[in-house]
């Protein structure tokens, strides 16, 4: 196995064994200098490169199980910054942004997830127009990565008068917050506001401009974050958002370039991909990549999505016909 040491001592988690390993090395190189001015030594000498060889061994075993699980981590990271959007159906689409937030939310409780609000915006029916969220844990973004694209309810609202079953859809978008990023951001392409952040948080946050909207003007993508107490915690998190989605438009743009390559994909990541049917008169929600159906609404709905995630994870294609 092949050490960069200098670059291994530059991580916190393998620093010690690169040192420990260098040591070693120094250790080898004085026994082998030793064998070659007495001859005599060579027996006592073997054993001792012999301890050295093992204990190098299980360095390099353990700098590899650190390096192994780094690679994990930055494949799938366990933060994310989870997204809802109101879509086509006016106040009925806000509120089921506001109960797709709410069934994910739910299912990151089941999972010891830590959850927080950064930015949303209520409709006037007390729904979502549009949320953010940032969710911490174990394989958050394994499991959820696969919940990015629009998805459809169909049922009868509580204002509907003749009792016609409605469409309506909301977006959400799946955000892995990554340690590297391929994304390099001109600071000249940055806009930035300040403003007072509204709701809960005392008279201090409403009265300073701790609210932090960035907008990139290359793409138009804008991001705000509202629930840190101190502007420059917003603009930090703000800005680890924008690196983010910029990140997802560029994954995005190379998974449809290559797209026809890809025969075992689930979809695109595109948020723009329907994904999901959730029909409530029928009690069926329809996954439309792997065309799976499940009952139980209420259920999923308060977060008992594991089969759903599980479904996904597999793979595995049914028979359930398109809606």
């Amino acid at each position: 196995m092949n050490l960069d040491l200098e670059q291994l001592k530059k991580d916190h988690k393998t620093s010690y064994f690169a040192n420990e390993y260098e040591r070693l090395l120094d250790e080898e190189k004085k026994v082998n200098e030793m064998v070659a001015s007495d001859e005599s030594l060579r027996d006592l000498a073997d054993e001792e490169i012999q301890n050295i060889k093992f204990q190098k061994e299980a360095i390099e075993r353990q700098i590899e199980e650190i390096i192994k699980k780094d690679k994990e981590e930055e494949e799938f990271p366990n933060e994310i910054v989870l997204e809802v959007r109101a879509g086509a159906g006016g106040d009925e689409a806000s509120l089921f942004a506001w109960e797709l937030a709410h069934m994910y939310e739910r299912f990151a409780e089941d999972k010891n997830w830590s959850w927080k609000t950064l930015d949303e915006s209520e409709s006037s029916a007390g729904g979502y127009k549009e949320a953010s969220f940032e969710v911490k844990g174990k394989d958050v973004y394994k499991l959820l990565r696969h919940e990015t694209g629009v998805h459809r309810v169909q049922r009868v609202p509580a204002t509907e008068k003749n009792g016609r079953i409605h469409t309506s859809t909301a977006s959400v978008a799946i955000l892995p917050i990554r340690k590297k990023t391929t994304v390099v951001i001109n600071p000249g392409d940055i806009e930035m506001e300040y403003s007072r952040s509204g709701g809960a948080g005392g008279q201090n946050v409403n009265k300073v401009e701790t609210a932090v909207r960035l907008i990139h003007k290359p793409t138009g993508i804008d991001v705000r974050c509202t629930t840190e107490r101190k502007q420059l915690a917003n603009r930090e998190k703000a800005m680890e958002i924008l690196m983010s989605k910029l990140q997802l438009l560029k994954d995005e743009e190379e998974a449809k370039k290559y797209s026809g390559e890809r025969k075992d994909q689930i979809g695109t990541a595109d948020r723009s991909e329907k994904i999901r049917t959730y029909n409530f008169p029928q009690d069926r929600v329809t996954d439309h990549r792997i065309r799976q159906s499940w009952s139980n609404i209420p259920g999923i709905m308060e977060g008992n999505i594991t089969k759903m995630i599980d479904a996904l994870a597999s793979g595995q294609v049914g028979d359930a016909e398109e809606e």
